[in-house]
């Protein structure tokens, strides 16, 4: 498997790629990830911003909380990456928009205290209260 990975939003006018392996993989059951995407979850990598970049178009971007800025497309809204103050050096891109997700299974929860309580998923994996950063 490649070290190079890229994906991009629904429509295509914005693409991305990174280098590196595929891992630190976290289901995030935040209220403000399941808003955001208008999914369950919402499956992010973490990884150093210097290994991303924006390869086609540039996202449209807002800051969802305090301490975290969304990158998302604004002709289709796929929901494609974030940036917290909290980690200013890497950047997290949400699995589901990767050209190959399927290569990319997570390896825990975190944000669990607003799980649903409904959702069952990969419930063998570690679970955080929050996210240890």
């Amino acid at each position: 498997m490649s070290d190079l990975h890229a994906g991009g939003c629904h429509c295509g006018r914005v693409r991305y790629q990174f280098s590196g392996p595929l891992v630190d993989i976290a289901h995030c059951h935040c209220s403000i990830c399941r808003r955001a995407s208008g999914g369950l979850v919402t499956t992010w990598i973490t990884l150093p911003r210097s290994a991303f970049a924006w390869v086609t178009g540039l996202p449209a971007q807002y800051d969802s909380s305090e301490s975290c800025m969304r990158y998302f497309c604004s002709h289709c809204g796929a929901q494609l990456a974030l940036v917290t103050r909290l980690s200013p050096e890497s950047i997290d891109v949400t699995i589901a928009t990767l050209d190959h997700p399927e290569d990319a299974p997570a390896d825990r929860h975190i944000w669990v205290t607003s799980r649903l309580p409904w959702v069952h998923l990969d419930e063998q994996l570690p679970q955080e209260d929050e996210e240890q950063l």
